[in-house]
């Protein structure tokens, strides 16, 4: 029998909004509407949700962006405020599992025999416009520190999604580099080479963090022009 991650706690999607920052205003997607119903899951993405930011947002690599129902107390007591739906920008909140259980590479299925199977691709890096969605500039940097950070997936097959359904793993990456970890090792402890070569050993990582990883190890090695 397959090994269950959890369930879709809520769907989640939205168009890009103009919000304040500063004296200015900017575009951003990261707020969220929840979805009654089933959606259809395809490789960019689902129906009805759009990025702003389309360099670091949105692709093939980022269909999905995931979070873990498991962080929201420890968020709504660190913000000291209820949170709501999508609190952190997320077109999927799950109930179970967290960023040490699932690895970068493992291969999940959503419901039944006919529902979509997608990738964990990267971890989910934190921007200035999560503070901004919260009133709160320090949290993209708590997220860091804390490694609640949600995770990316790509699309390998297409289907039906709504709240309820169940997350099992189809296949579990031989690497078994963990979300939390791949976090770790390109976030908090830059100069860990070693951690960097093994990164870069997973396939299955999402070309941006490919390319980050490559920067890094050339940095490491000392071979930057």
């Amino acid at each position: 029998m397959a090994t269950q991650l959890g369930y879709i706690h809520a769907l989640q999607v939205g168009e890009p909004i103009q919000m304040a920052h500063g004296s200015k205003e900017v575009s951003t997607g990261i707020v969220k509407q929840k979805v009654q119903g089933p959606l259809l899951l395809q490789a960019d993405g689902l129906p009805g949700d759009r990025q702003a930011d389309l360099v670091n947002h949105g692709g093939p690599d980022k269909a999905v962006c995931v979070y873990f129902l498991k962080h929201y107390p420890y968020w709504q007591q660190w913000l000291d405020k209820p949170l709501g739906d999508s609190a952190f920008g997320e077109n999927v909140t799950i109930d179970g599992g967290d960023e040490t259980s699932i690895c970068i590479g493992d291969v999940l299925r959503i419901g039944g025999d006919s529902g979509p199977i997608v990738q964990v691709s990267q971890p989910r890096v934190p921007c200035f416009k999560l503070g901004l969605r919260h009133g709160n500039p320090k949290l993209p940097a708590q997220v860091l520190q804390t490694g609640y950070c949600g995770l990316y997936l790509r699309v390998l097959s297409s289907g039906q999604v709504e709240a309820g359904q169940a997350i099992t793993f189809e296949e579990r990456d031989s690497a078994q580099l963990s979300i939390s970890e791949a976090m770790r090792i390109m976030m908090i402890d830059k100069q860990d080479l070693a951690g960097v070569e093994r990164l870069l050993g997973i396939e299955a990582l999402a070309k941006d963090w490919q390319d980050m990883a490559h920067k890094r190890l050339r940095k490491l090695k000392g071979l930057d022009d």
